[in-house]
């Protein structure tokens, strides 16, 4: 009992952690670009992604819970372990304000016990996952490219992107089209909105696959204690990571900006609605780089991109190499229980 009362506490500090984490996925750029006040942003976002952990995120639960490690698995002290090294790297990461996967981080540090116990690995599985992880952001890219170039068609578009930090090489707009000015303001809060709801149905798993996987609460409970611990977290740390997506990547406008975010959603979307799970900050930025060539490849921030791409290298290394080493410094303690089911 007391492993298990572990188990959830830290489930749901795993919880918090990321919905700290993910705030500048789901609305960066609609406060970037003054469609949303911060204060206004996290209270948008926290009910909705509670809403979306409660009753999107089943099928992504099983797959946690279920479809990674084969035989029983590890044991509560295990999934302990596991938990904790994602917890604590996801926080790391918060803090020092670099977007990571944090779905990566779990499927690994998952690996990294599993190959310290000697428990086998669902490989077909982790697989599937890898080629989702590979594919989601070029598929954002090419996505976001392709809405931004739709949009640029449009005149009361045209009109709105120079309320960006820097206006394409547009003619200024006809006086018919300057009542248009500011109405793609509530769409950028909506598309934002669209966004923390994925964020809840995507990545509450991370936190609450093992309670699912273990017996310990329902998916229903499981989605709402783990979306209560990301509400919290968009509530009461969520203002670091809010503008870092937004302002450092890429120069964005408004079209740009509903480009990918709509396509962000639209693809992580898609992929949980198979049982799958995404990085949103992967298709975040992979849509806002294909908007971003859609204006032209100055508007991409390369340093800052490479240091990004750095960190989801590192996230992922760090989580299999110090879950192992954890697993393997219990299994040394206990004699080798406690660690496997």
């Amino acid at each position: 009992m007391p492993v298990k009362v572990l188990l959830i506490v830290l489930a749901i500090g795993f919880a918090f952690s990321m919905g700290a984490h993910y705030t500048g996925a789901c609305m960066g750029m609609p406060h970037a670009l003054q469609a949303i006040s911060a204060r206004r942003a996290l209270l948008v976002i926290a009910p909705l992604t509670l809403l979306g952990a409660m009753f999107a995120s089943h099928g992504v639960e099983d797959t946690v819970g279920h479809g990674l490690l084969s035989g029983a698995g590890l044991s509560l002290a295990g999934l302990v372990i596991v938990v904790g090294v994602a917890f604590g790297l996801t926080s790391i990461f918060t803090r020092i304000r670099i977007p990571t996967s944090t779905i990566q981080i779990l499927v690994f540090s998952v690996l990294g016990a599993g190959f310290a116990a000697n428990v086998g690995v669902h490989w077909a599985h982790i697989v599937e996952l890898a080629v989702i992880w590979v594919a989601a952001p070029i598929v954002a890219m090419a996505m976001g490219f392709v809405v931004t170039k739709v949009l640029d068609f449009v005149p009361a578009v045209r009109a709105e992107a120079g309320h960006g930090f820097e206006a394409p090489a547009w003619e200024p707009p006809r006086a018919s089209e300057r009542h248009a000015v500011g109405w793609l303001a509530p769409g950028l809060v909506i598309v934002g909105a669209a966004a923390s709801f994925t964020m809840g149905s995507n990545d509450v798993a991370n936190a609450t696959g093992s309670l699912v996987g273990t017996h310990t609460f329902t998916p229903l409970v499981a989605g709402l204690v783990g979306g209560l611990g990301l509400a919290a977290g968009v509530l009461t740390w969520g203002r670091p990571l809010l503008q870092r997506v937004a302002f450092d990547i890429v120069t964005v406008d408004r079209p740009m900006a509903i480009a990918a975010q709509f396509v962000q959603a639209a693809v992580v979307l898609s992929a949980v609605s198979f049982g799958f799970f995404t990085s949103m900050n992967q298709a975040l930025i992979g849509a806002m780089t294909g908007a971003g060539i859609a204006r032209g490849r100055h508007s991409v921030h390369a340093s800052t991109l490479v240091g990004i791409l750095r960190g989801w290298v590192m996230g992922p290394g760090a989580a299999i190499a110090l879950s192992y080493a954890l697993t393997r410094f219990a299994m040394a303690m206990a004699g080798g229980r406690y660690v496997v089911a």
